[in-house]
């Protein structure tokens, strides 16, 4: 019966009302005591940015908690288990110190060109850099340390690279499963990737790493040097000239066609 008025007055809306944070059921005030609900909150929907950023300050927490908490032999029971289950032959060691050392695949996914030492000499013999796209999804392997930290991991691998652009400009994602679904997450400076590479153990879809470019919603143009700037306009000159001769051709072919077909319909003169 309280249920039934609490409706009612809903409808009416002339008292003070209270509503359920699950269903969004609404009742007088007075009656919330004598209505019973079962009902869940609904979902709502983020963005993949706010579901990422919620985890990934989440799983922080609990890795600086693993690093204070885990002692050297269990260090070494988590090594061990590791190179149990490693089938491409890339294991860890433990050092006599505590520090161990072992190997991370990193995934380029890099969508702007970049700068790589060893071009053509400009004047005075200066050494230019040379703009060009990396392959996407070209992945490489390091040999790295549990102190060396995300920095440290994207400046060797610009050095591998012979990339000579600012390492700011770059930042390392994460990328793993949780429950069916994927996720991407930024890791920040200070975190070392091989301790999340043995706690998450060697498998590839559990744990990746993909080196990215900044997403900082707009392209720092004043990390680039004046060289880097002109190469960028020369490879979208290139690509502008190619997309235009492209459409000169398309509707090239379209007017051979259109005449074709006009000359067919007019039949012989």
């Amino acid at each position: 019966m309280g249920a039934a008025m609490c409706k009612l007055s809903n409808k009416v809306g002339q008292h003070v009302r209270n509503r359920s944070t699950g269903c969004k059921y609404t009742c007088h005030a007075a009656c919330r005591d004598r209505v019973s609900l079962d009902c869940h909150p609904a979902a709502s929907p983020l963005s993949q940015d706010q579901i990422n950023n919620n985890t990934h300050l989440q799983d922080v927490e609990k890795e600086r908690e693993l690093r204070t908490e885990l002692s050297r032999e269990e260090i070494g029971l988590r090594i061990d288990q590791y190179n149990s289950r490693t089938t491409d032959h890339l294991k860890m060691t433990l050092g006599s110190t505590g520090v161990y050392t072992g190997f991370i695949k990193v995934q380029m996914d890099l969508r702007r060109p970049v700068t790589v030492r060893g071009g053509p000499r400009g004047p005075g013999g200066a050494v230019m850099g040379e703009a060009f796209y990396l392959p996407r999804g070209v992945s490489n392997t390091l040999h790295i340390s549990s102190n060396n930290t995300v920095r440290q991991v994207i400046v060797a691998l610009l050095n591998k690279f012979t990339v000579a652009d600012n390492p700011a400009k770059y930042a390392l994602y994460k990328r793993y499963r949780r429950e069916e679904q994927v996720y991407v997450c930024k890791l920040a400076d200070g975190e070392q990737p091989l301790f999340l590479r043995l706690m998450a153990g060697p498998d590839p879809d559990t744990l990746s790493f993909v080196l990215r470019e900044q997403q900082t919603g707009e392209v720092m143009w004043d990390a680039f040097s004046i060289p880097e700037l002109r190469n960028f306009l020369r490879i979208l000159e290139k690509e502008e000239e190619e997309q235009r001769e492209a459409v000169i051709r398309r509707y090239a072919l379209y007017r051979q066609r259109l005449m074709e077909a006009l000359t067919e319909a007019r039949g012989p003169s």
